[in-house]
């Protein structure tokens, strides 16, 4: 896997672009700057530490399918670190398997600097050499979308 890496400077606190970003205060908050990926983006479960979260959404067969993953880390207005570890299929997790084995125990963190009321972003996210256009192309449209809506 390759660490990719991208930034975005918002001119809001820190809190407001944790809380947006991660969708604490209201999870469409997160659905609208993750649809840059998937229209349909969504998570199921918390943002808390140590804790089992789903990142969900529908495909272009209208099956329900994303990431099973763990919350490493979670530092508020700080630092989130999110750990993928397994597939989701319909309402099957699946944790191993070739599908699984390339890329699972990759990491995406967000990481969060505040300064004069300026919050810099920046997504460090692992990911396969198939992947990694993608996300050239999407994370930076992405980080648009939470700017957005925080200014």
């Amino acid at each position: 896997m390759k660490k990719l890496q991208y930034t975005i400077s918002i001119k809001a606190g820190a809190e407001k672009v944790y809380n947006a970003m991660l969708g604490i205060n209201d999870i469409k908050d997160y659905e609208y700057w993750t649809a840059a990926f998937n229209p349909t983006s969504t998570y199921e479960g918390t943002w808390k530490k140590g804790s089992k979260i789903l990142f969900v959404g529908i495909d272009e067969d209208g099956k329900r399918g994303g990431m099973v993953s763990e919350i490493e880390e979670n530092i508020p207005n700080k630092f989130v670190s999110i750990r993928h570890y397994g597939l989701l299929l319909g309402d099957e997790e699946i944790t191993t398997g070739p599908e699984v084995e390339k890329w699972a125990g990759g990491h995406e963190n967000y990481t969060y600097d505040e300064n004069n009321g300026m919050t810099t972003v920046t997504i460090e996210v692992d990911v396969t050499e198939d992947f990694i256009d993608y996300y050239n192309t999407t994370c930076p449209m992405a980080l648009e979308k939470l700017k957005e809506i925080c200014e």
